[in-house]
């Protein structure tokens, strides 16, 4: 069985399938919500400009879990007639659903672009994009859609689907899926972590693929999208640390490209749907990441293990030295990025002697842990707290003071301790690449240009 660790890895699997579309006059366009994400990744590594295809299902009434149809943008509408017969719905009860959907998408439309204009298809190769695609009702309205909108070929990539979807979209010209498994029976089954999108995730996507063509149409392109077959890496990794092995993953977007090590805070690990939210962030910037459980599950077993910042530490410093040990990172400037706890142990780590560490950056954090070795920290330091997090405030008001290299302490304000309420992640998210982007110099100086394109 095909399993994805999320959306973002589905997306990397997705676009390595879709290499051959590289420089090709093409529009990437997600399906919202879960697709956007997905289509997101794909888009960057193609370096095509990403939209969203509005569709929504018409849900059978009474059971609007099953989907006997579907309506776009513009009037394009898809109806199942075996599904309506079965289910005994009437043309009214039909049309009253197709008016409710129609309400909602439209003011989804206006939510997720945010006044940008719709962008031109006409003429144009048109990748629809979505995270699964179990009945092909959404995929087919968004084909229908598309070619509504002057798109010569439609294409559609999903990384999970099942077959008998595949074979009903005959409105596609192609059909790209990495898995269709007999047993399908939904989507998440396929995804470690396949938590909702919320709309802010997906005007985050659009307002960074937006961010980066205008940065790339002026010229002032950071850290341009190396071709795909020069992306050396993006995968699960295996760490040795001691006596034990910890498990990751590791994106580097092109030899010698920065890298930041994620330290998790208590209770989470390398599938914290937050971090890796941040890490598409940093990605989408040029810069690489490693994700990794700092303890193994026996240990994480153990509560004193988790609060262990000396353990924590030397895992992050084993990781460093693991990041340097590989022929394609091992120029490649290294940075830590901790969340509560693991803000702690960056700290600690980073003021270890002979330790490479050029920035770190604390979310959350409990900089206070790394203790009296606060002061021998040397790598530039930024501690992003929420404005509600006050406890937390406080204690890294402190830190802040025995830290002597160069900091500041940056408050989201309105945010609390897991940055949960609307558009704080993402101001974080933003705050922490600027200040990667600005310590972490590449070897062949572009660190000017690629501070620019934050």
């Amino acid at each position: 069985m095909t399993e994805f660790l999320d959306r973002l890895d589905a997306g990397r699997q997705l676009a390595q399938r879709l290499r051959g579309l590289c420089n090709r006059d093409i529009v990437v366009v997600g399906l919202p919500r879960g697709g956007v994400p997905v289509a997101g990744v794909v888009a960057r590594e193609l370096d095509a400009p990403l939209d969203v295809v509005m569709v929504r299902k018409l849900g059978v009434p009474r059971y609007p879990e099953v989907a006997m149809g579907a309506i776009g943008e513009q009037g394009v509408r898809v109806l199942d007639e075996a599904i309506v017969d079965r289910a005994g719905v009437t043309p009214g009860q039909v049309a009253e659903v197709e008016q409710q959907e129609q309400a909602v998408l439209q003011e989804r439309a206006a939510r997720f672009r945010e006044g940008r204009e719709r962008l031109d298809l006409s003429g144009r190769t048109v990748l629809i994009v979505d995270d699964g695609i179990a009945t092909g009702a959404t995929a087919r309205v968004a084909c229908l859609s598309a070619r509504q909108q002057g798109a010569v070929t439609v294409l559609v990539a999903a990384p999970v689907a099942t077959r008998q979807a595949v074979e009903r979209l005959t409105d596609a010209d192609e059909v790209v899926v990495l898995s269709t498994p007999p047993d399908f029976r939904a989507v998440g089954q396929y995804y470690r972590d396949f938590s909702p999108t919320t709309d802010d995730e997906v005007v985050a996507a659009l307002d960074r693929a937006a961010r980066r063509r205008r940065e790339r149409a002026g010229g002032d392109t950071a850290a341009p999208a190396a071709p795909m077959e020069q992306a050396p890496v993006s995968d699960e990794v295996r760490i040795p640390a001691g006596q034990v092995v910890l498990e990751g993953h590791f994106h580097l977007p092109s030899a010698g490209a920065p890298v930041v090590v994620f330290a998790h805070g208590s209770g989470s690990s390398r599938h914290s749907r937050r971090n890796h939210y941040v890490a598409s962030v940093l990605q989408e910037a040029g810069l690489g990441t490693l994700l990794l459980d700092l303890l193994t599950r026996e240990e994480a077993a153990d509560r004193a293990n988790v609060f262990d910042i000396g353990l924590l530490a030397g895992r992050l410093t084993a990781a460093e030295d693991w990041v340097r040990g590989q022929s394609q990172s091992m120029s490649s400037p290294i940075g830590f990025f901790g969340a509560s706890t693991g803000a702690g142990a960056a700290l600690r780590a980073a003021a270890e002697p002979g330790t490479s560490a050029g920035a770190v950056v604390s979310r959350g954090g409990r900089p206070d842990l790394a203790g009296q070795q606060l002061a021998d920290v040397q790598a530039p330091t930024l501690l992003i707290v929420g404005g509600q997090d006050r406890e937390v405030l406080a204690l890294n008001r402190q830190a802040r003071d025995q830290l002597r290299c160069e900091s500041r302490l940056e408050i989201v304000e309105g945010a609390t301790h897991l940055f949960e309420e609307p558009g704080t992640l993402e101001q974080a998210a933003g705050l922490a690449r600027e200040w990667f982007l600005r310590h972490l110099s590449p070897p062949d100086g572009t660190a000017t240009d690629m501070e620019a394109a934050s």
